[in-house]
């Protein structure tokens, strides 16, 4: 072995920049970060080279004053916190005080900045952690960091970034993500002189999920508001339709910071389990306000995790909120017929927010232009087929822009799919919301018309110019499971007695998680006794399971208890409820009569989630007579 010594001053801050600088992506988020926390309205994040080659942080918020620019770029300097009882109630993005020191001890850094105080701008530049200048300069009130040649002087480091789009996708990522956790500021993403996100900074949430993630998201988002103990969450889950195959859409944010969390993630997804299918992931983006004493920000440097002091009943609390939310909502999808046509966002080149000030034309200049583009965009909306009588295939694709909070921004719009009329009257789309809710109703049952049978699996329902199709499997399914579960709930459970009994040894972890929920496997149907020790006797399972191995069927359960914080029933049971509703249920290609027909879909319309099968595949969908229309060309504008 060699010989101990200390490390020099620059060995030390290349190995603790590793923890804190991954990738472009991180010095993006350290700086974003340290922009909001400084009270900016307004943050510009241009990039070249997928962030590799250059990335420039612009912000207007308070600024840096002079004296202390070189100890912000020391190691452990912060201006978040001052002692270790801070860390118990930090609010603020930013506390660890390794960001600045670690950027600029693998980078180029300049740094320009001015507070509201000074009456000129520094002037800072930085390269591998040595000062190279430090002068004044004329500038505006805020921040701005260039960051030039990441891991120039750590190539190791370097050869194992991903390619240039590769890193500018984790920065276009990270970038939606502020823009959905800050909806108050106004923040633009330039790529290579492009800019791919710009949101107004007006402080709606609604507006940033259209900027950022579409139209289609936008409107199939049902809006969240709920307290508990201290906890309140707000925002935005998506409708299981827009669901989507990783968990990439799952946003949700502590205090206004962007996390990751089983515990939430689990919630979240049991709530969307009788609704989704398998393997599809929910679009959430939720606000958590949480009490700063419950939760430990500092368990990481990259500060995505968090650790809260009772997980049980934040889960509770979530998986509550989002299952009522899905709950109060009409989920029956719509079949649209007519083409679909995508809608791509084109922002005009604009000056940033902040530097509006130094545009030279006079206020009379910015409001008569200002007026001039309102009333174009007036003229193009009155124009476009959105508020004619009718809407439909056909519509060619149109350009306009639309003034954001200063900033314009140009829209290729397609308003086929659900049609809308005039301004002041009830849309098309609203009366098929209506006609969904009114077909659901039980007193609404006699104005049901049954068509017939299709293909011999599907069922058609014509109520009120709409055409509900339903999938007779799917519903007998439904109802089988639901019947089994309320028995089960409702302690109506009975079991089957196992001759001889199962005599099974639990480990310690087994053990207690089979106390904690006795009752929940008693009120299931299971009869379990000591048998002295650590071993238990199974005598009963419950009698909708049957032909399932008790033993097995108990220990999975159990695993699932020890592994998993519960949602009532255990994962396993539901899935062996399914998977037994499915081997029951009156199959496709299978005729019935129009009055066994009524009777199934009597029985499936008086549940509270008649919208999914068991498996999360749709059991309803409807179509409107205006969409058959427009495909025989009765509407042709």
């Amino acid at each position: 072995m060699g010989i101990i010594h200390l490390l020099d001053s620059e060995t030390i801050n290349q190995i603790a920049a590793g923890e804190v600088v991954e990738r472009p992506a991180s010095v993006v988020k350290e700086l974003v970060e340290n922009a909001v926390d400084a009270g900016a309205g307004s943050v510009t994040v241009e990039i070249r080279e997928g962030g590799i080659g250059f990335i420039r942080v612009t912000d207007n918020g308070k600024g840096i004053a002079k004296e202390d620019i070189p100890t912000a770029f020391s190691r452990h300097a912060t201006s978040k916190i001052a002692s270790a009882l801070d860390l118990l109630s930090v609010k603020s993005l930013g506390f660890r005080g390794e960001a600045l020191s670690s950027i600029a001890a693998v980078s180029m850094v300049e740094l320009v900045t001015k507070t509201r105080q000074e009456f000129t701008g520094s002037r800072y530049v930085i390269e591998g952690g040595r000062e190279k200048e430090h002068s004044e300069i004329g500038a505006p009130e805020g921040t701005t960091f260039l960051v030039r040649t990441l891991f120039y002087n750590t190539p190791a480091r370097r050869k194992f970034l991903k390619s240039a789009v590769t890193e500018a996708g984790y920065i276009s990522d990270l970038m939606q993500r502020f823009a959905t956790a800050h909806p108050e500021i106004a923040f633009k993403f330039i790529n290579n002189g492009k800019t791919e996100l710009q949101t107004s900074g007006n402080g709606s949430l609604k507006d940033c999920i259209y900027h950022v993630f579409g139209r289609d998201t936008a409107a199939a988002a049902v809006e969240v508001d709920s307290e508990a103990d201290g906890i309140r969450v707000t925002g935005f889950i998506g409708k299981p339709v827009i669901s989507r195959g990783n968990r990439n859409y799952e946003n949700y944010f502590i205090n206004g910071r962007y996390i990751r969390s089983n515990i939430i993630s689990k919630a979240i997804e049991e709530a969307y389990k009788p609704y989704s299918m398998q393997h599809k992931f929910p679009f959430t983006a939720l606000h958590f306000t949480v009490p700063t004493e419950e939760i430990d920000v500092n368990v990481h440097p990259t500060k995505l995790e968090v650790r809260f002091t009772n997980g049980e009943a934040l889960y509770q609390f979530v998986y509550r909120t989002v299952q009522e939310a899905l709950s109060e909502k009409n989920m029956i999808p719509d079949i649209l017929l007519s083409e679909e046509k995508r809608v791509r966002t084109v922002y005009a080149p604009t000056p940033e927010s902040f530097e509006h000030r130094r545009i030279t034309y006079s206020k009379e200049a910015v409001r008569d232009e200002a007026e001039r583009v309102r009333e174009e965009a007036i003229k193009a909306t009155l124009a476009s087929p959105l508020f004619s009588d009718t809407a439909g295939a056909g519509v060619p694709e149109t350009q306009q822009e639309v003034p954001v909070s200063g900033n314009s921004l140009r829209e290729e719009v397609v308003y086929g799919g659900q049609p809308t009329e005039k301004p002041g009257q009830i849309s098309l789309f609203d009366k098929s919301e209506q006609n969904k809710e009114a077909f659901l109703k039980q007193e609404q049952e006699d104005h049901h018309q049954i068509i017939g049978q299709l293909f011999a699996t599907y069922w058609l329902v014509e109520f009120k110019e709409q055409l509900f199709i339903i999938d007779q499997h799917a519903a007998h399914e439904k109802i089988l499971y639901e019947r089994t579960l309320t028995r089960m709930g409702g302690k109506q459970a009975i079991s089957q007695m196992l001759t001889p009994p199962v005599i099974l040894e639990l480990s310690i972890r087994e053990e207690e998680a089979l106390k904690r929920y006795m009752g929940q496997f008693t009120s299931l149907g299971f009869e379990i006794e000591s048998f002295g020790g650590r071993e238990y006797a199974v005598s009963a399972i419950p009698e909708d399971l049957y032909g399932v191995d008790g033993k097995a069927l108990f220990l999975e359960m159990l695993d699932n208890l020890v592994t998993e914080p519960p949602t009532g029933t255990p994962d396993i049971v539901l899935e062996k409820i399914a998977s037994l509703s499915c081997k029951a249920a009156v199959k496709g290609n299978t005729k019935l009569s129009v009055a066994e027909a009524r009777a199934l879909i009597h029985e499936l319309l008086q549940l509270e989630n008649p919208f999914h099968c068991p498996h999360g595949r749709p059991v309803i969908v409807s179509m409107t007579k205006s969409e058959l229309e427009r495909k025989f060309k009765r509407i042709v504008n």
